[in-house]
């Protein structure tokens, strides 16, 4: 069902419901019910709901930072003239329709501003007994080729175990998001590329292990993995340590060929982050090779040349759309996933130990080929 008022919207299902905030397109809250308890993973930033005021120039985002959002343009949306990651992170979202049928629930809002020129539908929708969110973002029209995401955080008090479908290599951008040390501190190397997640470059000459969570104390970072060609299901999973559950990210590869990672734990001292915004994991799903250091410089780009998609292409006479899932489970051996497979209309979770789950899920809402 869908209810609500104008601040928060509320879709459920048997076993699975949001929040929904239409002023920034927030998912804010996500509870799955599973394995006798409910499953509510998904971070919030220390400040929102308080009077602690944003500095000057900050995006309307940071102010209510919670959930899952959708950013187009990814990053620096100036010319739409718009905050950082665009309006669909900042902008209302108006109500268009909502639909209850045999077994689910959905809603559609509509961007109150144009991205691109084109008109943006937000459509939500969740299944009996699914402990997945099954999101689309509907481009109608436009024109030109924007770098997009869905911008999912984790909350990982224990930190946490990060596995992938597989990568060419990770990638970060050409400067750090925290340079001055007056104002905070980044551990990666800025530009730099590796083929192993657990041997990436770090500043002081040392390497971490991107599959881990954190790789040092008090650091932001941003880094992100290219998929391999060929692939046809793209997946993120984080396993929380000491909490017995699982996060799941699923994509289709040939329209979001990226993972991007924002390790944010507690590496920015001035407001409102204040050195405690901590245990927050970004797994930013999308398109956007302006984010990559070094990539988004060689001719042909990686995506174009392996036949992946380097943005969201836009039409004035076309539909374009992203199409991203995110879910829960409960996990009670606690270690990393080994692999991540759709069967039909079930995906199939197994440990790097051998557990194994699994679960009910719309095995052709990504719109997977082979």
């Amino acid at each position: 069902m869908v209810t609500g008022s104008a601040a928060v919207e509320h879709l459920s299902a048997k076993g699975v419901s949001i929040h929904f905030e239409p002023l920034g397109g927030i998912v804010a809250d996500m509870t799955v019910s599973d394995a006798g308890r409910d499953i509510a993973l998904l971070h919030r930033a220390p400040w929102v709901g308080g009077t602690a005021g944003l500095p000057i120039g900050a995006p309307p985002h940071q102010a209510r930072l919670a959930g899952d959002f959708f950013c187009a343009p990814f990053g620096d949306a100036t010319a739409d003239a718009a905050p950082l990651h665009g309006w669909p992170a900042n902008g209302d979202w108006h109500r268009i329709g909502t639909e209850r049928g045999r077994g689910n629930a959905s809603g559609r809002w509509m961007l109150g501003r144009a991205v691109h020129g084109a008109c943006v539908i937000k459509e939500l929708s969740l299944n009996d007994g699914h402990p997945f969110l099954y999101q689309r973002h509907i481009f109608i029209g436009g024109s030109g080729v924007i770098p997009v995401a869905n911008h999912a955080m984790v909350s990982l008090p224990g930190g946490g175990h990060l596995r992938f479908s597989p990568k060419r290599f990770f990638e970060t951008p050409g400067q750090a998001l925290e340079s001055d040390p007056a104002m905070g501190r980044s551990r990666l190397v800025y530009p730099a590329r590796a083929t192993d997640p657990t041997a990436f470059p770090a500043a002081d000459g040392a390497t971490v292990d991107l599959t881990r969570y954190p790789f040092g104390p008090a650091h932001e970072d941003f880094v992100a993995g290219i998929e391999q060609p060929g692939r046809h299901l793209g997946w993120t999973a984080v396993t929380r340590i000491g909490q017995g559950d699982l996060f799941l990210s699923l994509r289709n590869p040939q329209v979001t060929p990226m993972t991007m990672l924002w390790h944010s734990n507690g590496g920015r001292d001035y407001a409102p982050w204040s050195s405690r915004h901590t245990g927050c994991l970004g797994v930013e799903e999308g398109a956007a090779l302006a984010m990559l250091g070094t990539a988004s410089a060689e001719v042909p780009d990686p995506f174009t040349a392996a036949g992946q998609a380097p943005g969201l292409a836009l039409s004035p006479d076309e539909i374009s759309e992203v199409r991203h899932v995110i879910g829960m489970i409960a996990w009670p051996s606690g270690e990393p996933v080994r692999d991540v497979v759709i069967a039909d209309d079930h995906l199939v979770v197994t440990g790097e130990g051998g557990a194994c789950r699994r679960v009910p899920i719309r095995g052709r809402f990504l719109r997977l080929k082979g």
